[in-house]
């Protein structure tokens, strides 16, 4: 049945639905966390029944999930005492990972990704300013100070997270935060792109501090500009990329 039956709203209800498996999805997990460089290499992850129960799966889906990251090259088991599974990250791994992963995007979910980024960290910032003690503005402050002083992509976006979580946590909304948290953990991974010159990061920098000067102020409004400004800006910068991979 058509959907213009049901009106505009319908193309929501009925978009498809997420086809990954259940091990598809602690594959994509661990792997986002490997190439955001959250599991440093060498690092031996959970046994195989702790990361069941971690992600509240069995622990098949896990083997499967490991067997899949082995074959990518993304982890290694050693056998017997001391042995586990241990990660094996490589920046050019991880870029290319990225890579694959902004692919899979077609350019109206990027838009669709942005929009509802710009709407959470929009909402995060004029209510920080308007709830945010000195105490707050400071805190803010020294985040946009690490980021700044961060070097190498995988701690640059680290650090960005880190702020907008930090905003989202000054606006006293749970729900705020806890959308922050999972949005973050979604878009971490492409957004570890938008990371990948000097001039992108001092772009980044100075966005991070316009939004912390409006929050300084109790500029509500400036500070929602600010940060929906900021965010799009990144995701200007993955639909360039996205349309540089059809070349």
């Amino acid at each position: 049945m058509a959907l213009r039956f049901y009106g505009s709203g319908a193309a929501a209800v009925f978009a498809p639905l997420e086809t990954l498996s259940r091990s598809e999805l602690v594959e994509r997990r661990l792997t986002d966390a490997i190439a955001l460089g959250l599991l440093p290499d060498s690092e031996q992850l959970p046994g195989e029944s702790d990361l069941a129960g971690i992600f509240g799966v069995s622990t098949t889906t896990v083997r499967e999930a490991l067997s899949s990251l082995r074959l990518r090259g993304l982890i290694h088991t050693r056998r017997g005492r001391g042995g586990g599974s241990f990660v094996r990250a490589q920046e050019e791994m991880s870029a290319a990972i990225v890579r694959d992963r902004l692919e899979e995007l077609s350019l109206a979910q990027l838009r669709d990704l942005g929009d509802h980024y710009s709407a959470i960290a929009g909402t995060a910032a004029r209510l920080a300013a308007e709830r945010a003690t000195p105490d707050d503005v400071q805190r803010l402050g020294v985040v946009c100070d690490s980021l700044e002083n961060a070097e190498g992509l995988g701690a640059r976006r680290r650090a960005d997270a880190q702020f907008h979580i930090e905003v989202a946590a000054t606006a006293q909304s749970t729900r705020l935060y806890r959308a922050e948290v999972s949005l973050q953990a979604e878009v971490g991974t492409l957004l570890w792109l938008a990371f990948g010159d000097d001039e992108s990061h001092r772009r980044t920098v100075q966005s991070c501090r316009d939004v912390v000067a409006a929050i300084e102020r109790t500029n509500g409004d400036a500070a929602r500009t600010a940060a929906e400004e900021r965010v799009a800006d990144s995701t200007a910068r993955l639909i360039d990329l996205r349309l540089a991979l059809e070349d």
